[in-house]
């Protein structure tokens, strides 16, 4: 399709997710994916053949080439720093895939450089501005459960050793079900309810090897590195409290995704990891749940949405949604977490961030 004057991206990491942002890039007028690097230059050479992109190159020649305004970084976690680093220090804006970072150490320095240079920082999950979490979040801004008292999430899993095709990194620095998976979890919180001020938590790894049963590694051990049961305790700055369990050992579970508790009502909300609904509400008085309807925008798979308002930002220096800030935070959360368990105290967030505006209609 033709775009009007839209901003060039470069995408490195040509691994699985790359398949979606490229597909929806096609289609959201802001964007459009310029450019393809992979440290396996076969995999970039397939995706760029596959999605049409015009330029396959290296991460050099990428991170050189003047008319790329947003690196879009869906490299392995271990790398996301690095690349991030060296496209804002080549005087690119940078949005990563989740988490953000390695380290706090690296995502502050991120933030700090990037702020330095003028240029911007993103961060998946964008979940967050699909049809279910803005119906979620409408309902809440509307007074549909009065004032937030509290939340709970759960991401109950088994483990990727069971499904995906190389887990290994998952239970590597970087991995476990927190870092993985928890920041779809904490984003759809914090975007609710605004940022957290202190956490607690306890962690554990159960087991100290996984043996891969999905192909093509059925049969490989995996040592762990990183707990895989970890749960924690949520303050909130503006009073709620949260509840979150993220676990690579639980081999079936009834609970729900995400609640978010009111003085006159709950919500069921969706799988974070998704787009869509369903939306679940239950008022004081109801003797049942009530479905409801999700007419929103962007109920499909719709990642690359973030990718598109930093585009727009960059145009119009409005704030985006998906923020270096809130993907920091969150990022501090899932460490502080582990830091809780790590000293068994509570654990004050240094961290903070706007709550994202709502999507407009």
């Amino acid at each position: 399709m033709s775009k009007t004057n839209p901003v060039a991206v470069g995408l490195i990491g040509c691994g699985n997710i790359s398949s979606i942002y490229l597909q929806n890039a096609q289609t959201l007028d802001p964007i459009e994916i310029v450019a393809c690097a992979d440290m396996r230059r076969e995999a970039a050479e397939a995706q760029a053949a596959k999605f049409g992109v015009g330029r396959v190159c290296s991460v050099e020649e990428l991170l050189a080439d003047p008319k790329i305004e947003i690196v879009l970084n869906l490299t392995t976690p271990e790398s996301h720093g690095t690349i991030a680093l060296a496209a804002i220090e080549a005087g690119k804006s940078v949005y990563n895939e989740k988490p953000l970072a390695m380290s706090r150490e690296q995502g502050t320095r991120m933030l700090q450089v990037a702020r330095a240079k003028g240029l911007l920082v993103g961060g998946a999950p964008d979940t967050f501005l699909g049809a279910g979490y803005q119906t979620v979040r409408e309902l809440i801004d509307a007074g549909a459960i009065g004032t937030p008292v509290g939340a709970n999430a759960f991401m109950m899993s088994r483990g990727h050793e069971h499904w995906h095709p190389n887990p290994v990194f998952y239970y590597k620095a970087g991995g476990g079900p927190m870092f993985d998976m928890g920041p779809y979890y904490l984003t759809a919180l914090v975007s609710l309810l605004g940022p957290v001020r202190r956490v607690t938590g306890t962690t554990r790894i159960t087991r100290t090897q996984r043996t891969i049963s999905s192909q093509p590694k059925a049969g490989e051990v995996i040592d762990v590195e990183v707990p895989t049961h970890v749960a924690g305790l949520l303050d909130f700055a503006d009073g709620p409290i949260g509840m979150i369990m993220t676990t690579f050992d639980v081999q079936a579970s009834g609970l729900p995704w995400i609640e978010i508790y009111g003085t006159t009502g709950t919500i069921q909300a969706p799988d974070p990891n998704t787009f869509g609904g369903p939306v679940k509400l239950r008022r004081a008085d109801d003797k049942e749940w009530q479905e409801i309807p999700v007419t929103r925008p962007y109920a499909g798979n719709s990642r690359g949405l973030g990718v598109a308002g930093m585009a727009e930002a960059l145009r119009s220096g409005k704030p985006h949604r998906a923020s270096g800030e809130l993907a920091y935070h969150v990022l501090d959360l899932m460490f502080a977490i582990h830091d809780a368990s790590d000293r068994g105290c509570h654990v004050d967030v240094e961290s903070t961030c706007a709550r994202p505006e709502p999507m407009v209609v």
